[in-house]
């Protein structure tokens, strides 16, 4: 994407879930928490109930000032420090930058609400404040809304591995440029290594979760209630994992599959995307008299991978750039949403049968699809070094070390690449494609497995191919004590509070946010009638 759907998109950053990895990769190390993973217990005052090592963390005097001239004087900053090694409390220390807007009323107040917008790598310090968050009143008035940068992001001891543009853009899974490929994601690799080695083992899901922790308790809460989406559902779901006793009201949206981090979700962002592409061919082609693609799904299929073949032999202007047919797919999150396709895919036709009479001085390469489905910037070629690289150097960071089921094998993608090509023609071979993880060194602990009964709503839509509903209901079942709310045609990556959210979602989140009571059962939502 650098999506159409831009700010919303950004702010759930996301994607991926299951179908074929597992007999194609070593299985997947789990782990228990370990003996560091959880401060003691703090009074709502934060005093200490028992001996701790990170007390000199958790007890911390925080110093609230307004964030910035341009923000409400209601919304404060702070920095809060952490170990970078949870095991070595007395060694390095990061900071983290963390922010929040006061609960409306001190009577009625019920707690944090602390709020994660996904990535892995993506800033969340300024949600509380954000206007496309549309909080109802009443969570409002009854929590302090917290938001904070994870580690190695934004404004918390930020991590930049110092890469091009170049560097940073995917490409889809090609047998002549296989070898260079191989190429630039060593580099990558070997760039994050030279810049930020010694940060590297520990930025990790597990750690943000132990900050998250330290956050509660320097914040003087028993405990907090959490809003995460995208991959702020992993997160959250270690969260409860690690730290379950401390975990209150937890609303997971549009969650990722915990058992396929990350390599399989990524592919499974191909599968998904395929149905998603069937739907929007039969709603296109009943609608031929608007946007002249079709009228017939089969005619409809046809004129998408005719522009494909016509942008591959010359790219075509378009918003401004000039799309490769590997970079209009690239955009596996077109099909999110049927109009807004159609709309797109006609802009893109019309354009390609337009006389240009100027152009970009460079073709634009495929957009990377990192990060749950966000991609980062198109590269141009020959551009030395991308000054905001801090997204994709701490997306890979994470990802690499969360996990120990990458291949080293250069030869495994390119058989996995082949296979996923064949299989789901529209995305598989930039899924399937070789990362930074084939040449990054282990993190400090195995993947953490998810498997418990806290209590959590979780949220999706049927029709995100970012983090598909088969996703959801995998996070789900591993999450025993939770239920889960599915918008039967619900379209888009993102289901709560936003500006064209689901009422009928928003209302049943804020109902257990603000009541604390789950539904008796799995619910379902339905979408407006003309997304069908």
């Amino acid at each position: 994407m650098r999506s159409r759907n831009t700010r919303k998109a950004r702010l759930f950053a996301a994607g991926l879930a299951a179908a074929a990895l597992s007999a194609l990769t070593p299985a997947t190390a789990f782990t228990a928490p370990t003996a560091f993973t959880a401060p003691t217990a703090y009074t709502a005052s934060g005093a200490s109930t028992a001996k701790d090592p990170l007390r000199k963390y958790t007890q911390q005097k925080l110093h609230w000032k307004r964030c910035d001239a341009k923000s409400p004087a209601t919304f404060q900053c702070a920095t809060l420090k952490v170990p970078l090694d949870y095991s070595d409390p007395n060694g390095r220390t990061i900071g983290l930058a963390i922010s929040r807007l006061k609960a409306g009323s001190a009577k009625a107040r019920l707690g944090v609400l602390l709020l994660n917008p996904g990535g892995p790598g993506a800033p969340g310090l300024r949600l509380p404040a954000d206007p496309l968050l549309k909080f109802p009143a009443e969570v409002k008035r009854r929590y302090d809304l917290v938001g904070f940068d994870p580690r190695g992001v934004g404004r918390s001891s930020p991590v930049s591995c110092g890469l091009t543009v170049e560097e940073q853009a995917d490409h889809p899974y090609k047998a002549e440029t296989f070898a260079k490929d191989v190429d630039r994601v060593r580099t990558f690799a070997g760039k994050c290594r030279a810049r930020a080695g010694a940060k590297l083992p520990h930025l990790t899901t597990r750690n943000s979760a132990r900050d998250m922790d330290v956050i509660r308790a320097a914040l003087g809460e028993r405990t907090i209630s959490y809003l995460g989406m995208s991959y702020g559902t992993y997160l959250g779901a270690v969260y409860m994992q690690l730290f379950p006793q401390r975990a209150d009201r937890i609303v997971l949206d549009s969650a990722t599959d915990p058992t396929r981090i990350y390599r399989g979700m990524f592919r499974d962002m191909a599968r998904a995307a395929e149905p998603a592409f069937t739907r929007w061919t039969a709603w296109t082609a009943r609608r031929h008299a608007a946007y002249g693609l079709g009228d017939t799904p089969a005619e409809v299929r046809r004129t998408y991978w005719d522009l494909i073949a016509r942008a591959n032999r010359k790219p075509i202007l378009f918003e401004g750039q000039l799309l490769t047919g590997d970079g209009i797919r690239a955009d596996n999150g077109t099909f999110f949403h049927v109009q807004k396709a159609a709309e797109r895919i006609a802009g893109l036709k019309k354009a390609a049968k337009a006389k240009h009479s100027a152009r970009p001085a460079t073709s634009v390469t495929p957009a990377t699809p990192t990060a749950f489905g966000t991609p980062g910037t198109p590269a141009t070629p020959g551009q030395v070094q991308d000054p905001d690289d801090n997204y994709l150097s701490i997306a890979w960071s994470y990802m690499c070390a969360d996990t120990r089921t990458w291949s080293h094998d250069p030869a495994q993608y390119r058989r996995e690449a082949i296979r996923d090509k064949a299989r789901y023609p529209l995305y598989g071979d930039f899924a399937a494609a070789i990362t930074p993880c084939a040449f990054w060194e282990r993190g400090s602990e195995p993947q953490t497995r998810i498997d418990n009964k806290v209590g959590a709503l979780i949220t999706q839509n049927e029709w995100d191919s970012q983090t598909p509903l088969f996703a959801g209901q995998a996070m789900h079942r591993a999450l025993r004590g939770s239920r889960m709310l599915t918008v039967a045609g619900g379209e888009g990556h993102g289901v709560l509070y936003a500006p064209d959210s689901n009422p009928c979602a928003d209302r049943a989140a804020t109902a257990y946010l603000t009541t604390g009571r789950l539904p008796a059962k799995d619910l379902t939502c339905r979408a407006p009638a003309g997304q069908k």
